[in-house]
């Protein structure tokens, strides 16, 4: 019965035409096609200005949407004369290192630990206590890298907090400018990154555990199962879904660098391992006005992202059946 009910409203829904079902959904349209125009005005649209990069030698001054520009030379090599030197640029070989050994340490040591947080903030049994900590964790990630990066800098002078700390203690013999050597700065953003970024990155991952069904611990807990066992039998492969998508996303953005960290961090002293894609291109477009040399590298970052989350995408969908699309 329930069966033929089913069918008898599928059949009437059919029945009814285009503009009587676009009526009755009439605000449930509005709020999408608010979205869509938004995702053609703010995210196609302006995908036009890629012509820059194949232009011989693009100028602001320019309108994008005018005939001048249509008519403006094109670059050599059918176009892609900037793609190539950028890859002959003797400063390539190590902007990628500095990219990719960034990301990957990010990658490597940012991504498991917000996992880790979250299981143990999870297993903790005080309720004010656990408060506690997600604000004292939260707090960092609502100040602006600016901000983060001037107070960084006072601590890492020869005369801030680290340095004392460290030569009380018998670590340094002699106070340190930590940003003026290139040997540190990698470090320094692994470590602040997670500063920053750590409780806010837990939280998507809180409310995964959050609906694991508590049944599961019930059940285990008569079987004998430890808290230790519970959380790799349980815990663990219920958020093994979130955890996948996250890190499709996380590989996506390994030529991601976070500009507005590595800006305000980096200086003419540490440059020999700061220098990364956006530092670079910043440069290039700002300071040198190589607008289509500029906006090709910008291009080859994003293709390079978009290859690294498609690979990222059809291994775990390989692996795990798990994946974006």
């Amino acid at each position: 019965m329930e069966k033929e009910m089913t069918q008898t409203s599928v059949t009437i829904l059919n029945k009814k035409s285009l503009w009587q079902r676009l009526k009755e959904e009439k605000w449930l349209q509005f709020m999408a096609w608010a979205g869509l125009i938004w995702m053609l005005v703010f995210n196609y649209a302006p995908m036009y200005g890629l012509l820059i990069a194949f232009k011989k030698n693009y100028r602001i001054t320019t309108p994008l949407f005018s005939i001048e520009f249509l008519k403006s030379a094109w670059a050599a090599t059918g176009g892609l004369q900037h793609f190539i030197n950028f890859f002959k640029d003797e400063e390539f070989v190590n902007i990628m290192v500095n990219t990719l050994g960034i990301s990957i340490l990010k990658l490597l040591i940012c991504f498991p630990l917000p996992i880790v947080f979250a299981i143990l903030l999870n297993e903790v049994k005080s309720d004010h206590f656990k408060k506690n900590i997600q604000t004292i964790s939260y707090l960092p990630h609502f100040l602006s890298w600016v901000v983060l990066g001037g107070i960084l800098t006072s601590w890492l002078d020869e005369n801030g907090i680290v340095n004392q700390i460290l030569v009380r203690v018998g670590i340094m013999e002699k106070p340190l400018a930590f940003l003026a050597y290139p040997r540190f700065f990698w470090a320094i953003v692994v470590i602040s990154d997670l500063w920053k970024e750590l409780g806010w990155s837990a939280i998507i991952y809180l409310a995964a555990i959050s609906g694991i069904d508590q049944q599961m611990y019930e059940a285990a807990e008569i079987d004998g199962a430890s808290r230790l066992r519970q959380i790799f039998s349980i815990t663990i492969p219920s958020i093994k879904g979130t955890i996948i998508i996250m890190f499709i996303l996380a590989v996506g953005g390994l030529l991601n660098s976070n500009f507005d960290q590595i800006f305000v961090l980096w200086n003419p002293l540490n440059s020999e391992r700061s220098n990364v894609i956006d530092i670079y291109t910043y440069t290039t477009a700002m300071r040198s006005m190589r607008y289509s040399y500029a906006s090709a590298i910008g291009l080859f970052k994003s293709v390079v992202a978009f290859i690294l989350l498609f690979f990222a995408n059809q291994v775990t969908k390989k692996v795990n059946k798990t994946s974006l699309f």
